[in-house]
């Protein structure tokens, strides 16, 4: 080894408690890039090869009743490559061992031949015997929920008839890859089955004998999906058709969409960070070795290294820590990415998973992680190269020190000397004073934006479940019946209250701009399905127009007294133009709402309902699952208890393991940027703070000059960072929002404090470190040192 080479190793060695705390922020940037790009890949490589191997359908349309007569019609659309005609509907299940009732969606499968199209992937058993009646292919997550195994039964009440089922095999499929039920907000895999049944027998169970109510289509490589659509359309409008959709706006994909955009945003978010806070911190260390070898820079120049190799060194020297930082980046990246898409792909039930991280990610990680040090390196590099020999070889010049009007103000101030010390050299320096700040900041800022999503939550609880959904449960009826079924809801054992809702698909449009959404008719007096303004307030649902909320107003361009087209895809399949009447808050989902009322005649109907909202006395519990288990024309149940358990649950999980990872964050970077910081000043004023010493100041007055200036930076850095917060929050939200949920920006006081308290705590423990090192000084060998 040459001996630039040997000093190289030596500084790194002498540099590696500085040097590994740069490293560890550099690693976490790199980390969270490889950890989100390579979840992102593993589940759209997976997405993509589960879709392609099991056909799932690219355009999807629900249909009331249409004659199989038409397959042919559909099938010589242009661009149709596949077509899958089925039946479905849902029933409620009694399962063994619950009292509570489940609900089944039931799909059928071809008499003969596997579907062309949506292909259950068998897991456990066999398919059902085509000539059955009385056999049922469950999907797996609901089988392992409740225990079942091929071979258990369970009842089901098939539009109006309670029937024994015997599960004979379990499957996944693309089309529910994220399995939710009707009416719920989150899966419960425990109460809610897809069950593939025999088509000849669901036919017959559902009057849909040489008839389909449900269409899917695979598409040649090169259609247009937007003309088979419309094709689609045109052939089904006349047997109730609610409009064709692609990929895009099946729920199952597009959840899975969104999650994929999370981590994509979250890939685009955080690694800037680190790599902005290591840079500085580069910048900081290497600039102070040069500043300290000035002697040594000349003397190796003066025995003949050239301005280039000079250069190299201090950039090999910053581009070593930068190697340490992208080993532990690649490996932590790497094991949270597989960990982390086996657990996505285990909650979002796909049957494997597909994980390998592309070279071209580690490559890109590993180009920013050495651009990152290089720029933090490159301008001392430079200085140090351009130093001529004699230059070098001398001490710098002084600083030229003047009063200013900040010593007037600390004069004025009567501040103590340490104090007026240690302000007077963050004045001195006050680019690296603020670029200090700015770094502990953003630890500041990282917890504030990870830790708003528990208010956000709790906001989104309060209102979905206390505010606006206060029933017990919901029950969907099979088809739309008059008002005088409440009566018969009414005297179900338990019941105490009861009022009625409709839904009515639509497309509402705005001139070129439109949305698919279901408009709910409730009673304008509703106490159990309320509807809340975006001021917070409960507002009637209006007699005359229609209330929208907040994001599905802002999609279609309207607001109070606007006109609004709504293009209805059922019952008469009318046009009508409204007037919306206001801006209410709806987190889930496009909510669009009208007097129950004032839809029914603008519908020009009879009073009609679709489901019934309830409350029932828990002593009654019981009773009324039990008769609700044997109530013909009912098509589901929901329990919101058990929809806010299941999501308080999920959410849970979610939040302690998301906390644990943002405090973690924080801390590396509250301590990468205090420990450099304290320590480069350290290693400047070592001889100042001795000579103090030997003055006779005490060892806690030393090391209030030398801490304090930290920890007034660290208190600096708060406000600064609750801002930069709010605002990387406020990013999160809009990178966030869709059409299916939106999360509020809900930021608390305790959210700033609980965030401020950490960064503290870990610059506080940052700062004893440093101090460890200032008692333990040797005060001879420190004024015996050259400046």
């Amino acid at each position: 080894m040459r001996a630039l080479e040997k000093k190289l190793l030596r500084d790194f060695l002498r540099l590696w408690s500085q040097g590994l705390a740069i490293a560890l922020v550099l690693g976490c940037g790199v980390s969270i890039f490889i950890m989100s790009f390579g979840m992102f890949q593993a589940l759209n490589d997976t997405r993509a090869a589960y879709y392609e191997r099991n056909r799932f359908a690219e355009v999807f349309a629900a249909v009331r009743r249409a004659p199989k007569s038409l397959v042919p019609e559909i099938a010589a659309i242009d661009g149709v490559y596949a077509v899958e005609t089925r039946v479905t509907g849902t029933a409620i299940l009694d399962l063994p061992g619950r009292v509570e009732s489940g609900v089944g969606q039931l799909i059928s499968l071809p008499s003969a031949g596997a579907p062309r199209v949506n292909v259950p992937l068998l897991r456990s058993g066999r398919l059902p015997d085509p000539q059955s009646s009385d056999e049922v292919l469950v999907n797996e997550p609901f089988a392992i929920a409740n225990g079942y195994v091929p071979g258990d039964v369970f009842h089901a009440n098939l539009n109006g008839q309670k029937r024994p089922l015997t599960i004979t095999g379990t499957a996944l499929s693309p089309e529910f890859i994220y399995t939710i039920g009707p009416g719920d907000i989150m899966p419960d895999n425990r109460r809610f089955g897809i069950l593939w049944m025999p088509e000849p027998a669901l036919a017959a169970a559902f009057d849909m004998a040489g008839a389909f109510n449900d269409l899917g289509l695979l598409l040649e490589r090169e259609a247009n999906a937007d003309d088979v659509i419309d094709a689609v359309d045109d052939l089904l409008d006349p047997y109730g058709a609610q409009g064709a959709y692609d990929r895009a706006q099946q729920q199952s994909n597009a959840f899975i969409d969104g999650e994929l955009t999370q981590l994509k945003s979250m890939a685009y978010v955080l690694p800037p960070i680190f790599f902005g806070i290591t840079i500085f911190l580069v910048n900081m260390v290497i600039g102070r070795i040069v500043s300290l070898e000035r002697s040594e820079i000349g003397l190796m120049k003066a025995i003949g290294y050239s301005d280039v190799e000079v250069c190299l060194h201090y950039l090999y020297l910053a581009g070593l820590i930068a190697l340490v930082g992208l080993a532990a980046g690649f490996g932590v990246g790497t094991w949270f990415s597989h960990g982390l898409a086996r657990i996505y792909a285990d909650f979002f039930n796909f049957p494997y998973l597909i994980f390998s991280v592309s070279a071209d990610v580690y490559i890109i990680a590993g180009a920013l992680g050495l651009i990152t040090a290089a720029l933090g390196a490159v301008q001392s590099a430079l200085g140090a190269a351009r130093l001529p020999p004699a230059v070098a070889m001398s001490p710098p010049a002084p600083p030229n020190y003047r009063k200013t009007l900040a010593d007037r103000a600390l004069a004025l101030l009567r501040l103590s000397q340490p104090t007026v010390m240690l302000v007077r050299n963050i004045l001195r320096w006050p680019f690296r004073a603020a670029l200090t700040m700015l770094g502990l900041a953003l630890a500041v800022a990282v917890l504030v934006a990870s830790a708003f999503f528990q208010d956000s939550l709790d906001e989104i609880v309060d209102t979905a479940f206390y505010k606006s959904n206060r029933q017990d449960a919901m029950l969907m009826f099979t088809q739309e019946a008059n008002t005088a079924a409440l009566e018969e809801i009414r005297r179900l054992p338990g019941v105490l209250q009861v009022e009625g809702m409709q839904v009515y698909p639509a497309i509402l449009r705005n001139g070129h701009l439109h949305k698919h959404v279901a408009i709910e008719g409730r009673p304008a007096d509703a106490d159990l399905s309320r509807i809340v303004a975006a001021d917070g307030r409960i507002v009637p649902a209006p007699e005359a127009g229609v209330l929208l909320s907040k994001r599905l107003a802002a999609q279609l361009g309207v607001g109070p007294g606007d006109p609004v087209t709504a293009e209805f895809l059922s019952g008469r399949r009318e046009t009508h133009e409204l007037r919306v009447a206001g801006i209410v808050t709806s987190y889930i989902g496009l909510g669009a709402y009208m007097e129950i009322g004032a839809l029914d005649r603008l519908m020009r109907r009879a009073p009609t309902i679709g489901m019934a909202n309830v409350t029932v006395d828990p002593a009654q519990h019981d009773a009324f699952h039990t008769r609700v288990k044997d109530m013909p024309g009912l098509a589901g149940t929901v329990m919101m208890g058990d929809t806010l358990a299941s999501f308080e649950e999920t959410i849970e999980e979610n939040i302690t393991l998301s906390t644990i990872i943002y405090n973690a964050i924080a801390i590396l970077i509250t301590v990468g940027v205090a420990y450099n910081s304290a320590r480069i000043q350290l290693s400047e004023r070592a001889r100042d703070l001795s000579s103090l010493r030997i003055l006779g100041f005490t060892k806690g007055e030393v090391s209030y000059i030398l801490i304090g200036e930290t920890a007034l930076l660290v208190v600096l850095a708060q406000p600064l960072g609750w801002l930069l917060g709010a605002g990387l929050a406020a990013a999160m939200v809009a990178g966030f929002e869709s059409d299916l949920y939106s999360i509020p920006l809900v930021l608390n006081r305790d959210t700033f404090a609980s965030a401020s308290c950490v960064v503290l705590a870990a610059a506080a423990v940052s700062a004893l470190l440093v101090r460890r090192r200032l008692d333990s000084l040797n005060l001879i060998e420190v004024m015996k040192t050259r400046e």
